[in-house]
């Protein structure tokens, strides 16, 4: 069986935001999110200390799990006029697959030309593209956040465990979720990352903005939850500065995960210390939980 997210992805037609102050004057977040809960403000079961190290220590485990899966990814960024219509797109697709030497690599199935003309897409763009949106907290990251327990709270018919999170220190050529994070109260992974990439850069002529944006996993393989689906979307302000004028861009982002298939190798996968079997294999009469 799978387990996903559907009402959130049906429903959300826009996202709340819970970055810091600082980036508040360089863009407008659109409408709240929807298809969630109330959130539940009473102590959870057990310490809020105890799920971060327990979830943190799940999100290792899936991400050494993404690290040996193929899957697609189709990534559509749009800027819109006043009438709310279409008016430049950067748009691509990319296999997320592996060389003959088993080295992690991208090929890209389809690049149209791009006609964005009221925003370049810069590095940071293409780092969150790539692996920001699909944000992982693994218990070798978390070091680097302030994690801040909030409540309990549906997300359809997930009940889910709410942290706030936000960089320590920023680094720089390093990005950081400042944001909002559901962790699945039975699995203990992350299913649903709210919030914004950063940092900005708001030097004036030189400024590089990011709109709030929602990624929604989905469990994929029975064990761990799989980003599918982000949607970002807000207005960025950008100030007058080397020969430009003061503009806002309203701007949309709509990234799709498909077709995770494990890939081929001997690597071994565990899951609680227990490996997970093959698609299609049998497993051994005998054969004892590895630790």
């Amino acid at each position: 069986m799978r387990r996903g997210i559907w009402i959130a992805i049906a429903v959300a037609a826009g996202f709340s935001v819970a970055a810091g102050a600082q980036s508040k004057d360089s863009f407008t977040p659109m409408a709240l999110d929807a298809g969630f809960g109330r959130m539940d403000l009473n102590p959870p079961p057990i310490a809020p200390e105890k799920i971060i190290e327990e979830f943190a220590a799940k999100e290792s485990e899936f991400q050494q799990a993404l690290d040996h899966y193929t899957y697609r990814r189709t990534a559509r960024i749009q800027t819109l006029d006043d009438d709310n219509k279409v008016d430049g797109e950067y748009y691509e697709v990319d296999d997320v697959v592996f060389d003959p030497n088993g080295a992690r690599t991208e090929k890209v199935v389809f690049a149209p030309e791009n006609t964005l003309t009221r925003l370049m897409m810069m590095p940071s763009d293409l780092h969150d593209i790539q692996s920001g949106y699909s944000f992982s907290l693994t218990k070798e990251e978390i070091t680097q956040y302030d994690v801040k327990y909030v409540g309990r709270q549906k997300v359809d018919e997930i009940d889910c465990y709410v942290f706030e999170v936000s960089p320590k220190v920023i680094e720089k050529k390093k990005r950081y979720l400042d944001g909002r994070i559901w962790v699945d109260a039975t699995d203990l992974q992350i299913v649903v990352t709210n919030g914004r990439m950063v940092p900005d850069d708001t030097r004036k002529g030189d400024m590089d903005l990011h709109p709030p944006f929602m990624t929604w996993r989905q469990q994929v393989d029975g064990h761990f939850w799989f980003p599918v689906y982000t949607k970002g979307e807000g207005i960025l302000h950008f100030a007058a500065g080397r020969g430009y004028m003061d503009q806002d861009v309203h701007i949309r982002q709509i990234i799709k995960y498909s077709d995770y298939r494990r890939f081929g190798s001997t690597t071994t996968i565990l899951y609680n210390g227990q490996e997970i079997p093959a698609a299609g294999s049998q497993p051994k009469p005998d054969a004892k939980p590895q630790q």
